[in-house]
């Protein structure tokens, strides 16, 4: 079991709070307000609950700001329904070039950075929980990549249901496939990579 020192609080609410305001900054002036609550719904609900989930699975502050790490990467996706996000606008204000044309892209990549980082930084929280329930380092880092590929499954074809229910244009814009018929296959293959991509730190991290 993990045991949070009581000045260590401090530094959680900050991390918490900085994911409120971040989720309170990207409503200003909101682009797609019929698509706002199903983006940010959840995220409001996690941070309700936080309290009541920390102490039900505690993890450690780094777990945690890799969490609140991908909500905000979250947060800014689901302003623009992730197919708008304007990097390409931000790529050109501030480094000079158009990153579409950069890479050779024809599409917003967006979305595929966020599935990345899902599986990026999910990986220590579920390895650190694992770990705690007394398994070993390597199962529980192992466990917690099929945690990141099942999760990837189970969110794939929920999007695929809710989109059934919706209108059409509606539906196109939150699914954002834009087009590929394999991006499902590669939103999910994209999280399995960014969990992988930490494997043997986790494996060290929390072997100790």
């Amino acid at each position: 079991m993990i045991n949070i020192k009581p000045d260590e609080f401090r530094y959680r609410k900050l991390l918490i709070g900085l994911l409120l305001a971040v989720i309170l900054i990207v409503q200003i002036n909101q682009p797609f307000p019929e698509m706002a609550w199903m983006q940010h719904l959840p995220t409001m609900l996690l941070i309700i609950f936080s309290p009541l989930l920390l102490r039900r699975w505690p993890i450690n502050d780094a777990a945690l700001a890799f969490i609140i790490l991908f909500l905000i990467l979250h947060s800014i996706g689901g302003r623009y329904a992730y197919s708008n996000v304007p990097y390409n606008r931000w790529s050109q204000d501030i480094f000079g070039f158009h990153l579409n044309e950069i890479m050779g892209w024809t599409r917003n990549h967006y979305d595929r950075l966020v599935h990345y980082f899902f599986g990026f930084c999910a990986l220590l929280p579920f390895a650190q929980l694992s770990k705690s329930a007394g398994h070993s380092a390597s199962f529980s880092v192992k466990l917690a990549i099929g945690f990141v590929l099942a999760a990837s499954c189970i969110y794939e074809i929920f999007e695929w249901l809710l989109t059934i229910f919706m209108a059409g244009e509606t539906a196109a814009r939150y699914n954002g496939q834009q087009g590929d018929i394999w991006d499902a296959q590669k939103d999910m293959a994209l999280a399995a990579i960014g969990a992988m991509t930490l494997y043997w730190p986790v494996k060290k991290w929390i072997d100790h």
